[in-house]
């Protein structure tokens, strides 16, 4: 075996949002002298505006430190910091396949929360060597005997070998290094093997092109060498050999066990798929890694400029944003209510929240958003199945033989004095308990529940109910057979495409109800009356009805009684009326609408 990998650790940072991991990094890198004095800044790795402003991780990012050990050897450290949001855990994944080890992150302020579990088990399915690490000793809030008694309670990690630390002022860090050397395992593999790479990630560099990032599973990859990617069968060269340390640095070639990042004048990142091997053309004949499963989008919504002439700007936003993140869709589509848009996928709320704000922000577009909505399996009468994603092109139900939509497995880790309050919000949400238990007066709750309930304002919800203590992480399991309707709302007998929204049946009325009497306070009045409805198919459910101007026709007739002249100009103007409620088109504001979506948000 060569004695070069036994010095490599390629290990993840994993941990419950806001626990400390970037700030562990920055003074890992710190430690391990990769920025000088003058480079260091808070968060190194987050290098988006956006990640620094929020003071979160979207994308995962590595880095190949030195470490000169206590005993004397020479390390080589790959790092890989990892986002803690539920609905990044697609990243965290990739990241954990690179790596032999994770070092676990948990908050003594804090203990274990819902994304430390969720992180945890797939590093353990993956027979990852787990470091425990107890953040923010500095704190006078901080508990360190009851915070491993839950690491062992809840996650069932020996606690007896956890180095305590604080990523604020530095102490620990090098505890947490001799640690890493000492008990991850170095990466397996064979040197003079053929080549064999895992790719990791990839994204796309104004001036290089799309940049991949690689993990050297078996052989060397160097530069000008011919190379192949096994699902597209498509053969490149190699241009550019990196790693980053953390600011990118070339080499000339990247052995077994290590991380870094080749470029190879690939123009779209769509020929580069996550999870794929990578070998040389020549000797094409390796058996490819298992790979990833490719991440699908589980919340849909609608983005239309708020302004017509902006749809440009925001279909170019779109192509720019896509190419640096290939985990979000978008097809064009048109609504008579809000013009032309696109229907956009997206991982999770968080997900479709950041590349709004990175929409406006970066690309100067105004949007409107419209309700966000799942992806239903429609199941016809003659055995087709379509995927429905926009509830306006649900088909004829005669034509409909059952509606399934998707559940999740949602665990929830709250303080027991919020039990009773957080299992009635799931039960209102159609959810099934599948599992309590405890940790001290922590309780861990398993539901399993509809991801059309959760989609909203589940989350916000929890940690208004909680004060922000409760920690909630979920997983797509299976689609189920439900009771759902599409809810349809009519404006003076016109169908509104983009306040469409499917809906539990027995949700259907008050929901149709609540939509019906905010849109009466919204629209303003016109010449003639509107009615508003709420349908399912045919059947009207709920109506409010928007009077309409009267203007006074008779005041210039002087004297009393009900004469003939003033029943003519009564019965003109009514006719009047008829014929502008016949051609009247009711202008509904954008207000209307972004009210409307508050109220499924409140609801």
């Amino acid at each position: 075996m060569n004695s070069k990998i036994d010095n490599i650790r390629n290990f993840a940072i994993i941990a419950h949002i806001d626990h400390g991991k970037s700030t562990i990094a920055d003074r890992i890198i710190h430690h391990c002298g990769g920025l000088s004095e003058r480079e260091m800044k808070a968060q190194v790795l987050d290098s988006m505006d956006i990640e620094r402003e929020r003071g979160i991780t979207i994308k995962a990012q590595t880095v190949q430190l030195n470490y000169k050990a206590k005993d004397g050897k020479s390390y080589l450290l790959n790092i890989i910091d990892t986002p803690g949001h539920v609905d990044f855990s697609y990243e965290v994944s990739r990241s954990l396949y690179a790596c032999e080890g994770s070092i676990l992150i948990v908050d003594t302020t804090q203990g274990v929360e819902a994304q430390t579990l969720a992180n945890v088990y797939q590093a353990l399915d993956i027979d990852h060597e787990i470091i425990p690490i107890l953040n923010k000793i500095d704190l006078p809030a901080s508990n360190l005997e009851k915070t491993k008694k839950q690491i062992e309670d809840v996650i069932g990690i020996d606690t007896e070998q956890a180095v305590a630390c604080s990523g604020k002022t530095g102490e620990g860090i090098r505890d947490i290094l001799e640690q890493i050397v000492k008990k991850l395992p170095p990466p397996k593999g064979n040197l003079d093997g053929n080549l064999k790479c895992l790719l990791v990630d990839s994204w796309y560099d104004t001036y290089l092109g799309v940049v991949i990032l690689v993990r050297v599973i078996n052989g060397k990859i160097r530069k000008n060498m011919k190379i192949k990617m096994l699902s597209t069968q498509q053969d490149y060269i190699v241009e550019k050999v990196g790693v980053f340390t953390p600011k990118p640095r070339d080499i000339n070639e990247l052995n077994t066990g290590e991380i870094g990042f080749i470029t190879t004048g690939i123009k779209v990142l769509s020929e580069t798929k996550v999870g794929d091997t990578i070998c040389e053309s020549s000797k094409a004949e390796v058996e490819p890694l298992p790979g990833f499963k490719p991440s699908k989008p589980v919340v849909f919504c609608g983005l239309f400029p708020v302004d017509s002439s902006e749809y440009q700007k925001l279909k170019d936003g779109l192509a720019k944003l896509q190419l640096n993140d290939s985990s979000f869709s978008f097809e064009a589509e048109s609504s008579s209510a809000l013009g032309l848009g696109f229907r956009c996928g997206f991982l999770g709320l968080l997900h479709l929240e950041i590349i709004t704000e990175r929409l406006e922000r970066e690309f100067d577009v105004n949007l409107l958003t419209t309700t966000p909505g799942v992806v239903y399996k429609i199941n016809l009468n003659d055995g087709d199945i379509i995927h429905l994603q926009n509830p306006s092109s649900l088909p004829d139900p005669t034509f409909i033989k059952f509606i399934e939509e998707p559940w999740i497995k949602a665990t929830i880790i709250t303080p027991d004095q919020y039990l009773g309050s957080i299992i009635k919000l799931c039960q209102e949400k159609r959810g099934i308990q599948i599992n309590l238990s405890y940790s001290g007066n922590r309780a861990v709750i398993i539901y399993e529940l509809p991801l059309n309930e959760v989609v909203f304002d589940f989350n916000d919800k929890i940690k208004s109910m909680t004060s922000g203590y409760a920690s909630f992480d979920y997983e797509i399991i299976e689609y189920k057979e439900g009771d759902l309707v599409k809810l349809g709302i009519l404006v003076n007998s016109e169908p509104v495409d983009a306040l469409a929204m499917m809906i539990h049946k027995d949700f259907a009325q008050k929901t149709g109800r609540e939509v019906c009497e905010k849109l009466k306070d919204l629209i303003p009045r016109h010449n003639f009356m509107i009615p508003i409805q709420a349908a399912i198919g045919g059947k009207i459910i709920a109506r409010e009805t928007i009077k309409g101007f009267k203007k006074d026709v008779l005041t210039k007739i002087h004297g009393g009684g009900a004469t003939d002249r003033k029943r003519k100009l009564l019965e003109k103007q009514k006719k009047g009326k008829a014929r502008s409620k016949q051609f009247g088109r009711v202008e509904i504001p954008q207000e209307a609408f972004i009210g409307v979506l508050k109220i499924s948000k409140e609801k």
